[in-house]
């Protein structure tokens, strides 16, 4: 049983545990940006742009033949990937900023002063 409890201590540890929580909430924020995206703000800019689709803009290297499927450059959903990435590291970055920083404590003496003053007491 000692494999299992180390293996129950390291998953429980504070860091771990931080980390996964993190990881999650930063997918489910993540979803929730893309659907901001693709669902809120892109549909009016691609109206000011003359009704544009930003997910089917492409550019067609070569045709569909028969069986064979089109081989495209899709610009237009990387254009809205990228959008989905500024979003994300935007929130993020507020986030950040908004989280109180913690208090410094004063640096003590360091160790060659210590040992600076062991010499100088060993003098005496």
């Amino acid at each position: 049983m000692g494999m299992l409890k180390e293996f129950k201590d390291f998953a429980m540890k504070g860091n771990l545990v931080d980390m996964a929580t993190g990881i999650i909430i930063g997918v489910a924020v993540g979803k929730v940006v893309s659907s901001l995206v693709a669902d809120v703000i892109m549909p009016p800019i691609g109206v000011l742009m003359g009704g544009v689709d930003f997910s089917n803009l492409s550019y067609v290297i070569q045709e569909a033949a028969g069986d064979v499927p089109a081989v495209a450059i899709n610009y237009g959903t990387f254009a809205q990937t990228v959008i989905d990435f500024l979003i994300v590291a935007f929130v993020i970055f507020m986030i950040i900023k908004a989280m109180p920083k913690k208090e410094e404590e004063p640096a003590g003496p360091s160790s060659e002063d210590l040992l600076g003053e062991i010499r100088d007491l060993l003098k005496k």
